[in-house]
């Protein structure tokens, strides 16, 4: 079975035909449980997420800041394994209709198998993955599978990123670029950082995927200024912490739902 990776193109472009930038959400699978998780992803869409990031939850998630680890552990501590996180896609496409995308560290696929990851997502319904450790040097393995089921390979650029490497990973990726709005881990900022609009002009000269800023966005009003230069405003620790800071289960669903309306409405204000 192959995936959904063209959904998520005429998704994304779909969006751009909207004259909008795409709303992006990233949740943990089986935070705060796995039923938890995929009814929360199913809230974040009905709020207005045109894209969902499905997160494999990690041991050491480097990219990733407080919020987000907090939520990792409630799931690790749940049990959650990479079955769930395959039912988590599957349920929530199949609900939705939606590209869902799985971010992951490049050790559980590894230890997974490769072979066996992608036909598996593949076969859930998902669209790809974004890897934001796997070098794209050491990713042929990764991406000979990926394209034979159809996925998706998102790379993740930063504002480190030299010209010459931002033209190597984007030769690479499909689907679109992440770019980080800022050095740093995710979480919620103040500002986005005015690094970000420079990152996306500089990877925009380098390929013609959509380039999608993440790291930092919490309200509208930075989802309607990131939507001004980006093709997509990518927003994870919020809808965490919303999850995290509510009473029950289903207020958190009801906070997340709001926050993704809010966030809808930002980028389509840009």
């Amino acid at each position: 079975m192959s995936g959904n990776i063209e959904l998520l193109n005429t998704t994304l472009a779909a969006a751009k035909a909207a004259d909008r930038a795409a709303l992006i959400a990233y949740l943990p699978a089986g935070f705060p449980t796995v039923d938890g998780g995929i009814e929360a992803v199913k809230a974040v869409v009905e709020g207005g997420a045109d894209v969902v990031e499905v997160g494999l939850p990690h041991s050491d998630p480097v990219l990733d800041g407080p919020v987000i680890q907090t939520a990792d552990d409630i799931a690790l501590r749940g049990g959650v394994r990479i079955a769930d996180v395959m039912r988590t896609v599957r349920e929530a496409h199949e609900a939705t209709g939606v590209p869902i995308l799985v971010m992951t560290y490049w050790n559980p696929i590894d230890r997974y198998g490769v072979e066996r990851f992608t036909a598996e997502l593949a076969e859930a319904g998902g669209a790809g993955c974004i890897l934001p450790d796997l070098p794209v040097q050491e990713s042929a393995l990764w991406r000979e599978h990926a394209d034979k089921h159809g996925l998706a390979t998102v790379f993740v650029v930063a504002p480190s990123s030299q010209d010459a490497r931002l033209a190597t990973i984007t030769a690479a990726g499909s689907g679109f670029v992440y770019a980080a709005s800022l050095m740093g881990v995710t979480g919620t900022r103040a500002s986005v950082g005015a690094q970000a609009q420079e990152l996306v002009g500089r990877t925009r000269a380098t390929t013609d995927l959509p380039v999608c800023v993440g790291l930092g966005v919490s309200n509208a009003a930075q989802a309607a200024e990131v939507a001004g230069f980006a093709d997509g405003v990518i927003v994870g620790s919020a809808f965490v912490k919303a999850m995290l800071d509510a009473p029950d289960e289903a207020a958190g669903l009801a906070a997340v739902r709001s926050l993704a309306g809010e966030l809808a409405e930002g980028v389509r204000k840009r």
